[in-house]
């Protein structure tokens, strides 16, 4: 349960610092963008994805189990945000985001991290595949540039929405968020180093400004945002409260834990390293409390970030640190700036996000493998579209089990995560 940060200090230099430092603050450049779109493509300020990623980014470094994590908010939760908000209000996430907090700590001192092993691979890539397509239907409205005052939640209530608005389209929204996209990709090809989504974000925004071009920024759909770290504090907790909302606090919990798992895996490999499962799950409950008690969402390990951080040079959790240190420097310092980025580009910026993370080129493996895989792609991928994630996930995970166990396989999978 030791944090590896106590470990990886020891005989640390001066050149360690300047190169983790250097990569903190790439990986800031990424993180900033993504952490403003998820939280408004989740239902919630925007400020709100700053915080989680400085808050919770910060403690998942300090706490956690793996050299190299970067935590933060993640494509992931945005629909199970979306709904815990609409259903329950931004209090109720912050109260369930508290309960899943504690049930990762109880999981990580309880060791039960390894288990993640045993969840079927096809689960993940199933509800992994709809969360995508949810949230790409979701970024379309901004991305099209619909006229359209409230997108419904659901994926077939909001394809409704949109193609019923679909009179309102606006040619410019569509070309500065192609724009924005193509430069993104192009950036990512030419070199990993470079901070393409902030540039990108940035030539955008500049583009609006200067032609004043009648598109959405965050200020004028938002208004200003804010300049500070709130007081730490929670709304008032019932029984009543924390029992409708132990189902939301479980998926949160779950999605947490296998996503920061996976992550440290992917960057095990990256690095030749070993994470400590334990003190990995007890920091992303750590994380997931504090990014409550600040007001934010859901906090875990992002597989792209880290990916970016290993690739930028990090190689300690000092990295992960200066990359929240940053990232809180510049809501403190540069929060009216923020305001300017135009919405069409942050819409381009999720599109791709989602589409990283459906990872096209595993389709054509899915089908040419065993059948049963097939089908539990395809079960949990339906129903977290047409039902609900919290479904999908406990009906894909039963019927993995039990498909596992009739072939008489109970060894723990191969992983090949997802990069999210």
């Amino acid at each position: 349960m030791k944090p590896k940060i106590i470990t990886t200090l020891q005989g640390y230099t001066l050149p360690d610092l300047l190169r983790d430092s250097a990569a903190g603050v790439t990986v800031a450049m990424v993180a900033l963008p993504l952490s403003l779109a998820i939280a408004i493509a989740s239902g919630a300020p925007p400020e709100t994805g700053l915080i989680t990623a400085a808050v919770g980014g910060l403690l998942i470094s300090l706490l956690g189990g793996s050299r190299v994590q970067i935590g933060g908010p993640t494509g992931a939760f945005i629909v199970v945000v979306y709904a815990v908000i609409q259903n329950h209000g931004l209090d109720g996430l912050l109260i369930a985001t508290l309960m899943a907090g504690i049930i990762l700590v109880i999981a990580g001192y309880l060791r039960v991290g390894k288990l993640v092993a045993y969840v079927p691979e096809a689960v993940i890539n199933g509800f992994t595949i709809g969360i995508a397509l949810l949230i790409a239907t979701s970024q379309l409205k901004d991305f099209l540039g619909i006229d359209l005052a409230e997108v419904p939640a659901g994926f077939f209530d909001t394809t409704a929405a949109l193609w019923n608005a679909r009179g309102t389209v606006s040619p410019v929204s569509i070309l500065l968020a192609l724009g924005a996209m193509v430069f993104i990709v192009v950036a990512r090809r030419l070199s990993p180093r470079i901070p393409g989504l902030i540039v990108a974000m940035i030539l955008a925004s500049l583009l609006v400004w200067a032609l004043t071009l009648d598109i959405d920024t965050i200020a004028s759909r938002f208004g200003d945002i804010e300049s500070r770290l709130p007081m730490p504090g929670l709304p008032g907790i019932s029984l009543g409260r924390v029992i409708e909302l132990i189902p939301s606090a479980l998926t949160i919990a779950f999605l947490a834990g296998v996503e920061s798992l996976l992550s440290a895996i992917v960057a095990d490999r990256m690095i030749g390293g070993s994470h400590r499962s334990g003190a990995e799950l007890a920091a992303q409950g750590f994380a997931n409390i504090g990014s409550a008690l600040f007001g934010g969402l859901p906090a875990t390990g992002a597989i792209a970030r880290t990916a970016t951080n290993v690739q930028a040079g990090g190689r300690t959790p000092v990295a992960g640190i200066v990359h929240a240190l940053t990232i809180l420097i510049v809501m403190l310092l540069a929060a009216p700036l923020i305001g300017y980025l135009a919405m069409p580009a942050l819409a381009a910026l999720l599109m791709l996000t989602a589409w990283n993370m459906s990872e096209p080129h595993k389709w054509r493996g899915y089908l040419e493998g065993r059948k049963s895989d097939l089908f539990l792609v395809i079960l949990t991928f339906a129903l977290t579209v047409a039902v609900d994630l919290t479904v999908a996930i406990a009906v894909g995970v039963v019927t993995g089990l039990v498909l596992r166990l009739r072939r008489r396989d109970i060894e723990p999978e191969d992983w090949t995560p997802p990069k999210r």
